[in-house]
């Protein structure tokens, strides 16, 4: 039987949907969203050293205009705080806020109960079936990505 590739894709977009509904919902007592949560566990990560909107969106992939977005709600929750960099007045430089660090706990305690909810019908093999299986089309993904990259550099 051949696999419908097309309801694959269907799929693990409805799949991505719903995931991040389900986090979201986990986290609406906190008033913050999933994506949100992500981007101040990442900010939290770089502790003293802070990081910038251009790291963030390298690594995260969205618009320079959508972080921003995120970003501000965060900063405007108390979450965030930016500074200027010390070596370049334009780059601004993102710190979690001492509340931020206070309600990480908290954040990621309902990031786990939403995981758990989310994977439960699963069997530990069947996980690492499935993060193999991720791994590999990421990889995949990321060989493309960079031959598009070269593709569109030589033209």
């Amino acid at each position: 039987m051949k696999v419908d590739q097309s309801q694959l894709l269907r799929n693990n977009r409805w799949i991505c949907i719903q995931m991040e509904q389900c986090t979201n919902r986990a986290l609406a007592p906190l008033g913050i969203t999933a994506i949100q949560a992500h981007l101040l566990f990442y900010i939290l990560d770089h502790g003293e050293e802070g990081t910038s909107l251009t790291t963030i969106h390298r690594t995260f992939g969205y618009s320079m205009a959508t972080l921003s977005g995120m970003l501000k709600r965060l900063r405007e929750k108390g979450y965030l705080r930016v500074e200027h960099c010390a070596d370049d007045d334009r780059r601004k430089l993102l710190f979690g806020t001492e509340k931020s660090q206070r309600d990480r706990e908290g954040l990621e305690r309902a990031v786990r109960l939403s995981e758990r909810q989310l994977y439960g019908c699963f069997s530990e093999e069947e996980l690492r079936t499935l993060d193999g299986m991720q791994q590999k089309l990421l990889r995949h993904l990321s060989t493309l990505t960079e031959e598009r990259r070269k593709e569109t550099t030589q033209s």
